[in-house]
């Protein structure tokens, strides 16, 4: 192209338009004309390096210029050196407003270059998500078509690391398990380049199967990672693998357990040190008798006990907040896709946000929801998956699992504090010489066992109860605390954090302990489009 740049006052630079290919590169529509009409200058020729002037026109989203390139004698059909052709141009910049015009004057969406590359390939490369969406779901783009030596954009997009592409094209039912002429699957070549995101995102949407291929040299994903130097790629992958062992006959005792999760043996735990305090320290006949003051507040102990149970049980056995499903999604010919009919102001639904579609479930999740492998769900305002609880803590169930917290560890503080004033006012009475844990262990076994378990229950609720407190107060979940930075919501204006959901203490506070969640649909509004772009 034949630009050429002049100096002007305070040190910026200005382009010196000469042709019709800096005038279409930099959308000087008035200027094109001059060229094309008072000086007869024809738009279906090449520059010196073998560039139409739709394609520079299509590269910059200049979709009035491309019209105009096309009605005045641009072909839209015209390839370059390489085969390119205008609309490979307008998807490595995401330019849809260019590649709508090309495509209603008849650009073919499944032209190749001299790679194989179409489109799709192209905009896998550079990250277009929102590109990738509108020529697969408008013009039914072949989305799972493989280049010259067998990749498939999903290969491409886990190559360059672009979680949100990979997130889109799985959403669509792409095959990851497609092999190159190397014998790499997407996640091989995620693994090579050490992209974190992109294998996390690849291991929950697919299978046990993905994480076993080998390619043409014999290495497994996870093989490949370690062999590059990417060992905590090579762990997450080592750890998949052992993880989707999903046939019981397989399994150990510790790996069935794990699946159930732990809420069972913690409620045996509670129940058996309810009835080891009301037997050992309540009605402990080496004991004194209880006084009036010392019964009320053990059975105070044992009703919160109780009462903790019950709550146990219900944000246990509760919905947690499961988006609901609508089953798979497939590439359907005779409809437009689920995202492009799917009304993107209406914020319940959309923010922008390409991690709030699901490759698993199939579904646009709402902002702040994240699907949780171990109950293969989405849960709305995820804090996080409890196995002590067998569940997932979310919209619905946090209120019952801070209740349930609090209760615990109020019934474990007054519980103690009872059980060593009984056991301590009983050792003048008993006169013993020994020390006092050692005539606590061998004289009051089920007491010292009743305070050792006591002990490691206040320690946990506690510490869960004054974690929970403190997000409850800033309203933001556990999973959001930990992983800020991997959420465009949670980054302000100049890349720190920024929780645009805290309306400050009174209110968060407020707001959770009446309503039990917080309802986030006006901040939707202002939430930034996190859709990144090279």
């Amino acid at each position: 192209m034949s630009l050429s740049e002049i100096e002007v006052d305070g040190g910026g630079r200005i382009p010196v338009i000469v042709d019709v290919f800096g005038a279409s590169a930099y959308g000087d529509l008035p200027k094109l004309r001059k060229f094309v009409q008072e000086d007869g200058v024809s738009l279906s020729q090449q520059d010196a390096n073998g560039y139409y002037p739709l394609q520079w026109a299509s590269l910059n989203n200049f979709a009035h210029v491309a019209h105009y390139i096309i009605q005045h004698g641009g072909y839209v059909h015209a390839v370059d050196n390489v085969r390119q052709t205008a609309l490979h141009w307008a998807a490595v910049r995401g330019s849809i407003a260019a590649a709508d015009v090309l495509l209603q004057n008849g650009a073919r969406i499944e032209v190749a270059d001299v790679n194989g590359y179409r489109a799709v390939h192209v905009a896998a490369q550079y990250g277009q998500t929102s590109f990738l969406n509108y020529i697969v779901a408008k013009h039914h783009a072949d989305f799972d078509v493989p280049d010259n030596d067998g990749r498939t954009p999903l290969h491409w997009a886990a190559y360059k690391g672009f979680a949100d592409t990979i997130r889109l094209l799985l959403f669509w039912d792409t095959f990851q398990g497609k092999q190159d002429k190397d014998g790499c699957t997407p996640l091989h070549w995620a693994a090579l380049r050490g992209n974190l995101e992109a294998c996390i995102v690849l291991i929950h949407a697919g299978t046990k199967q993905e994480l076993l291929v080998k390619d043409s040299a014999g290495f497994t994903p996870a093989q490949i990672a370690a062999d590059r130097g990417h060992h905590h790629v090579s762990l997450i992958l080592s750890n998949a693998l052992r993880g989707h062992d999903n046939c019981w006959k397989d399994k150990g005792w510790i790996s069935r357990v794990r699946d159930i999760g732990y809420a069972p043996i913690l409620f045996c735990i509670v129940c058996v040190c309810t009835i080891v305090f009301i037997n050992s320290v309540l009605f402990a006949s080496n004991l004194l008798k209880v006084t009036a003051v010392v019964g009320l507040w053990g059975w105070t102990a044992v009703s919160l006990s109780v009462t903790s149970l019950l709550m146990f049980v219900r944000c246990s056995s509760k919905d947690p907040g499961y988006v609901k499903t609508s089953g798979g999604i497939r590439n359907n010919a005779d409809a437009e896709g689920p995202l492009l009919t799917t009304d993107l102001t209406n914020t319940a639904n959309w923010t922008g946000n390409w991690s709030q579609l699901c490759p698993t479930c199939k579904i646009i999740r709402p902002v702040r929801s994240k699907h949780c492998p171990t109950c293969k769900r989405c849960v709305e305002q995820f804090d996080h998956h409890c196995p002590w609880i067998s569940n997932c803590v979310g919209k619905k169930n946090k209120w019952d699992f801070f209740v349930f917290l609090f209760l615990g560890t109020l019934t474990s503080l007054i519980g103690g504090v009872v059980a060593v004033h009984r056991i301590w006012t009983s050792i003048p009475a008993l006169q013993s010489e020994e020390s006092w844990i050692h005539h606590v262990v061998f004289q009051h076994p089920g007491a010292a066992a009743f305070l050792f378990f006591d002990f490691f229950i206040l320690l946990a609720a506690g510490t869960l109860f004054l974690i929970q407190a403190y997000q409850i107060s800033r309203n933001i979940t556990t999973n959001e605390y930990v992983n800020a930075t991997r959420y465009g919501y949670l980054q302000g204006a100049h890349g720190g954090f920024h929780n645009p959901y805290n309306h400050g203490f009174v209110k968060n506070c407020s707001d959770f302990l009446i309503r039990g969640y917080t309802d986030d649909g006006e901040i939707c509004n202002k939430l930034p489009d996190s859709n990144h772009t090279p």
